[in-house]
């Protein structure tokens, strides 16, 4: 249905819109839409009990079947007015999936705080990053959660719904990133132990191949960045990603950690972690490292990505 040629050129496009632009206002967000979506389903719907988990399954598959099915009709409709218009409006949804600049922004503003001894911003700035009460943290707990919070996204930000655009299109870049949505807002225990279950496990299975590809990319990365080193961080990898409580975030936080010789540690009862091994201290500089990494990543991926589209397209 979707031609490869028109589909490079939407991710392209894509790509280019988000690092030169960035992410369009809230009220035009299609991600925003879907958080009230959720909100708005959430309301309404038992949180207890068996009932609870039969309407939690429903909400995890309908939601993205709703998204994926809207945006496959809307793409099909672009694409038999023009393949102009299939491109530029294309490229404006996919964006919308996806953020690179964003990530780089929080970062960088944290560390700018941090260098500037300023903890009463840097804490401000925390719950953008990571879902941990900022208020007790240090510079040096501060840092590590920076760090931790780019490595992680590395997956869900860009490069899972690239690859999901680059196998099955719009659908199902918008499909994933409802998924992701819906994990972030209702997939963890507490109140939303039965609702949030079936969400919570159908994002760790859309998610199983892309982390692990973005792992295997970060450590690749290592290997052309000043002060990282490849082969510690395939060994902290490989010993360390089991660490944490989600069978995906280990793979490229433990990566991350081996690349710049520092230790991650999350201090929780029941979900906290140590990953890496403190070869120094972890210092603010940290920050900026990796989003280095992040960027080559992403370079990384979506070259992976754009082969995908393009086989796809020639297949298909």
């Amino acid at each position: 249905m979707f031609s490869g040629p028109d589909d490079l050129a939407v991710l392209a496009l894509a790509v280019l819109l988000d690092l030169t632009l960035g992410e369009p206002p809230t009220r035009f967000h299609p991600t925003v839409w879907m958080g009230r979506h959720i909100s708005f389903v959430e309301r309404w719907s038992p949180k207890k009990g068996f009932i609870g988990l039969m309407a939690g399954l429903s909400i995890a598959l309908v939601l993205p079947a709703i998204w994926g099915g809207e945006a496959f009709f809307l793409a099909f409709w672009l694409q038999d007015v023009h393949s102009i218009v299939y491109i530029l409006v294309g490229a404006v949804l996919l964006k919308s999936t996806f953020s690179l600049r964003m990530l780089h922004k929080e970062a960088a503003l944290v560390r700018g705080h941090l260098d500037r001894g300023d903890m009463e911003q840097v804490r401000a700035r925390m719950p953008s990053l990571v879902s941990r009460d900022p208020s007790g943290l240090t510079a040096e707990q501060a840092t590590a959660a920076t760090v931790e919070s780019v490595s992680e996204n590395i997956n869900d930000s860009f490069l899972a719904p690239w690859l999901f655009f680059a196998l099955f299109g719009l659908p199902g870049a918008f499909a994933y990133r409802m998924i992701n949505t819906l994990d972030s807002m209702i997939g963890y225990r507490g109140v939303y132990e039965y609702l949030g279950k079936a969400s919570a496990r159908l994002d760790d299975l859309v998610n199983l191949v892309p982390a692990r590809l973005a792992g295997l990319l970060l450590v690749a990365a290592s290997g052309f960045l000043p002060g990282q080193q490849m082969a510690r961080a395939w060994r902290i990898m490989w010993r360390h990603h089991g660490r944490t409580q989600s069978p995906n975030a280990g793979w490229t936080m433990s990566g991350m950690a081996g690349a710049l010789g520092v230790q991650l540690q999350k201090v929780d009862p029941e979900l906290g972690y140590t990953l890496g091994e403190p070869d120094r201290p972890i210092e603010p500089s940290d920050i900026s490292r990796a989003v280095q990494s992040m960027y080559l990543v992403g370079f990384f991926g979506l070259t992976i990505a754009l082969v995908i589209t393009f086989a796809r397209g020639t297949i298909f």
